[in-house]
């Protein structure tokens, strides 16, 4: 399954080749900015954009509460995984793990 996650424009490494940093949860990456650029838009005017990062690339623009809703839903789908993780094997449906003998 293939994800993107929101992140925030913070600066602009590069404009001539469409690189800025970009923070997710708190981390700065650099990411290519080229597929949301405008045509006649300065790369400079989005310091401050909320954006959808995947492999390496913003996808496309969000907005801030909808960034805020999906950083939230990944924290929540982040905890789910560390309970099923710390609860051992066998215990989720989806592992498709069965005790012997017994039916799929």
């Amino acid at each position: 399954m293939c994800l993107g996650i929101p992140g925030q424009i913070v600066a602009i490494c590069d404009a001539d080749n469409h690189l800025a940093m970009v923070e997710v949860s708190g981390v700065q990456r650099e990411v290519n900015i080229i597929c949301i650029v405008e045509p006649n838009t300065r790369v400079q005017d989005y310091v401050g954009e909320w954006v959808l990062v995947h492999v390496g690339f913003a996808m496309s623009h969000l907005d801030e509460a909808e960034a805020q809703r999906t950083l939230t839903l990944l924290a929540e789908l982040g905890e789910l995984q560390k309970d099923e993780e710390d609860a051992g094997p066998n215990t989720g449906a989806n592992k498709g793990e069965f005790e012997e003998g017994s039916a799929p």
